[in-house]
């Protein structure tokens, strides 16, 4: 729908004369100036601010870039009617849209632009995360604030809309606003030395400083507009939606992006919670596996992979069976399915393994003190449990295991008897090879209670856990031979471990290891052989104990 510069939409509630600062595009162009009503941005200045071209001729306006991939802006620039910002609907903008960022004067080349491909508004407020095409790096997106501006503080409003000469300037304005009130979703603020919100500033950061750090309060919405181009009114008070309490849904909508992002599965005792760890280290708020995915009366044990960005998800339900869920790259989770009516009951079952081979997922699990293989095709089917001791020889005393998709292949390591053994299931044949002791090639015979495996390229990067708590690391190359053991204290510290979980994460092996305390630290070892420092994964809210925590990559 076009509407016309002089058409100000009129609204009720609190501000019920305040308009909208939706910005109709001119057909001429404008020597380069700025846009709140105030003073130019010196260069470089709020690269963040992102210009939004909204259609042919149809509105422009202002947003931040909070991600590579995401601009947080108001969801009334992309309603058909602005003034029902809540009625915009999910998914493709109605319009073509571009976003402008990192350029300060809109004359020159500087920055990046890209298309917005997605809209994914809040209902309950004017706002929306519109997804950009292609991600734009080298810019510094701006973090939220983590508590609400409070009244008599100054912010900062930079904008590409009008300013007091100039209907369409080409360059950035800010002005300084004085925070008037706070509600449970709005800031109201009044400008300073004449600033003023204009037709097109609609969506532009409202900024807190914090002892020298810029952070994103709120988000420019609607504004009496006095002083600026065309409005004969001389008021400049403005309505800005809040942001600073909607950090969790933020982190939530930014994982739903394409990128390497770790995937935790943590143990709370018999519950199950899942977060995603971002490109930037930050991480999404923890989900309730059960309560997204159907509840299984608890969970016993759990393994996790990655296929095509989706996370499946393995776990051992309190009545024994084995269920089956997928995490999608959306966020949705389908629901647990109940693996024992596709693969046949196995009795006694006390530890499952998953991995990924291309687009099939591989499940071995211990039952009974056997072991069991089945694999779940890229089309959804799954084969009968076939006995992995039929195929590889007998192995007795078995305890635990763990699984990687390497080349094709799956390799698999059990604990018998306290040593570790390995396997191969050949991709393209399906045939086991015979057990071998990794004590033997790798060099170490300590009795082991945990292990987990991650393929690094097509090498394979096993960690194992010892009676006493230590915890060591060897390398099977792809020429099938083995690195010695070697202590993986020197990267995270000397700690106590009780588990450990692994996922190859883009080029690296990543590792998580539970310890005795009750902490789960991550740790990478990464393509040029070195290890990340370790760190701790934030378990707010997680209760119970956190041993059988599992950690996948996904892209």
């Amino acid at each position: 729908m076009l509407r016309s510069t002089s058409a100000l939409t009129r609204r009720s509630g609190a501000l019920a004369a305040a308009t909208i600062a939706v910005g109709a595009l001119a057909t001429f162009s404008a020597a380069p100036a700025g846009a709140v009503a105030s003073d130019p941005a010196a260069d470089g200045a709020y690269a963040y601010t992102a210009k939004l071209t909204i259609g042919d001729n149809v509105r422009s306006c202002t947003g931040t870039l909070v991600d590579r991939n995401w601009i947080i802006t108001a969801a009334s620039c992309f309603a058909d009617d602005p003034a029902q910002p809540a009625a915009l609907q999910a998914g493709a903008p109605k319009w073509h849209t571009t976003a402008t960022v990192g350029r300060t004067d809109l004359t020159t080349t500087t920055g990046a632009t890209a298309e917005i491909s997605e809209l994914v508004p809040r209902q309950d407020r004017d706002l929306v995360m519109a997804r950009l095409a292609t991600p734009v790096d080298g810019i510094a997106p701006l973090a939220l604030a983590a508590a609400a501006p409070t009244a008599g503080a100054s912010l900062r409003v930079p904008g590409y809309g009008r300013n007091k000469t100039e209907w369409v300037p080409n360059k950035l304005h800010s002005g300084s606003f004085t925070v008037d009130a706070v509600t449970a979703s709005t800031v109201s603020t009044t400008g300073t030395a004449g600033a003023a919100v204009c037709k097109g500033d609609t969506g532009a950061p409202v900024i807190r400083e914090v002892n020298g750090t810029a952070e994103l309060a709120a988000v420019a919405s609607r504004s009496w507009q006095g002083g600026c181009f065309g409005s004969t009114e001389t008021r400049t008070g403005a309505t800005n939606t809040r942001v600073d309490d909607l950090g969790a849904w933020v982190q939530q909508v930014r994982g739903t992006s394409v990128g390497w992002k770790t995937q935790a599965l943590v143990k709370g005792g018999t519950n199950l919670y899942q977060a995603a760890r971002l490109y930037d280290g930050s991480w999404t708020p923890y989900e309730d596996v059960q309560a997204k995915a159907g509840n299984i009366g608890g969970v016993r044990t759990v393994a996790t992979a990655g296929i095509n960005g989706d996370t499946h998800v393995v776990a051992l339900g309190a009545n024994g069976h084995l269920y089956h869920t997928v995490r999608h790259l959306d966020g949705s989770w389908s629901q647990f399915g109940d693996l024992n009516t596709n693969v046949g009951d196995l009795g006694s079952i006390t530890q499952v393994a998953i991995a990924s081979t291309g687009a099939n997922l591989e499940v071995v699990v211990l039952a009974d003190g056997q072991l069991f293989h089945t694999v779940r095709s890229s089309a959804g089917y799954w084969t009968g449990f076939g006995k992995v001791f039929e195929a590889a020889g007998p192995l007795s005393g078995v305890t635990t295991l763990a699984t990687a998709g390497v080349g094709g292949d799956l390799q698999v390591a059990a604990v018998a008897n306290g040593q570790v053994y390995h396997t191969i299931r050949s991709g393209s044949t399906g045939t086991w090879a015979a057990w071998g002791a990794v004590a033997g090639a790798a060099g170490s015979t300590a009795p082991v209670t945990s292990l987990a495996m991650a393929r690094q390229g097509n090498d394979m990067n096993l960690v194992v856990v010892t009676d006493t708590g230590a915890q060591l690391h060897t390398i099977r190359y792809a020429n099938a031979t083995w690195q010695p053991f070697g202590s993986v204290s020197s990267v995270i510290g000397q700690v106590t471990a009780t588990s450990v979980s692994a996922a190859p994460v883009d080029t690296g092996a990543q590792f998580a290891i539970t310890t005795s305390d009750n902490r789960v630290l991550t740790t990478t070892r990464l393509a040029d052989g070195n290890w990340a420092a370790p760190q701790a994964l934030d378990l707010q809210g997680v209760t119970g104990n956190h041993t059988g925590t599992a950690i996948t990559g996904t892209l």
